[in-house]
Order: structure tokens, then C-alpha cells, then sequence
């Protein structure tokens, strides 16, 4: 498979010490956004060598390589994802910081239509929705 993270660091010519591929396999395998914490916390139990320093400057190189998307949801926390996922919107609930990810035809359109409407051709967008959860 050549569109892991792994072979994306390789043919960006990025140089894949284990413990890069290490941290590669683990963003690979997460289905949440996680922080450099919560990814150290994966990676340690995969290589306690590995410091959080290094999982640091590799989410940086990461993300300058274009690699990841940085993600900041108002929680101070800076969380991850691959940066060409298909586009999604993201509803974070204020509760537990647990991100949502949606795709809703609808708002997509309507934002077209401001755009428009507004003298713009959208070229992109970020949504995010900040709410608590309905008792």
C-alpha cells in the first residue's frame, strides 16, 4: 500500500529512523485526532525508548512535510490527523473533547451559496462545532 504515512515520509524524501516509523505506525492506526501526549502514550507502549521529544520534532516534521493537519479545537491542545483525508467537518463536544467528524451536503452548498453570494469562489473551508451533548 503506497498511501500509508509511512510511504508518504519516504517519497518526500524524509529520513525514517524505527522510531519515526514507529510514531508513522502508530498515526497510521488511530481513528481519533490525537495530541503529542496522547501519542506519546501510544508509542511508548510500543518503544518506552522513545522520548516525548522525539514524538515533538517528528509531529513538527510530520506537518511542515505536509504529511498531518494540525487541529486546534479551543482546548489548548494541538491534535493530529493526516492531512489528505477526504474533507470532513469536525463538532467537538465540549463535555469530554471527544471530535466528531461529519460531511453534511447541505452545509457544504450553503457555503458555496455565501461565497457566491459574496463575490467569492471557495477554494476551502474549516467548520468546526463546538456543543454539549442532549440530556
Amino acid at each position: 500500500m503506497t498511501d500509508t504515512i509511512l510511504h508518504k515520509c519516504e517519497a518526500k524524501g524524509l529520513r525514517m529512523t524505527e522510531q519515526r516509523k514507529i510514531i508513522a505506525g502508530v498515526l497510521e492506526g488511530a481513528h481519533d485526532h490525537p495530541d503529542v501526549e496522547e501519542l506519546y502514550a501510544r508509542v511508548s507502549a510500543v518503544d518506552a525508548g522513545i522520548s516525548i521529544a522525539t514524538v515533538y520534532r517528528t509531529v513538527k516534521l510530520f506537518e511542515e512535510a505536509g504529511i498531518l493537519v494540525k487541529n486546534e479545537f479551543g482546548d489548548g491542545r494541538a491534535r493530529y490527523e493526516p492531512a489528505d483525508r477526504d474533507h470532513h467537518d469536525h463538532l467537538i463536544d465540549l463535555t469530554t473533547g471527544e471530535v466528531i467528524e461529519f460531511v453534511d451536503p447541505e452545509i457544504e452548498a450553503l457555503q458555496v451559496r455565501i461565497a457566491e453570494k459574496l463575490g467569492y469562489d471557495l477554494r476551502d473551508h474549516r467548520l468546526e462545532l463546538y456543543g454539549v451533548k442532549k440530556s
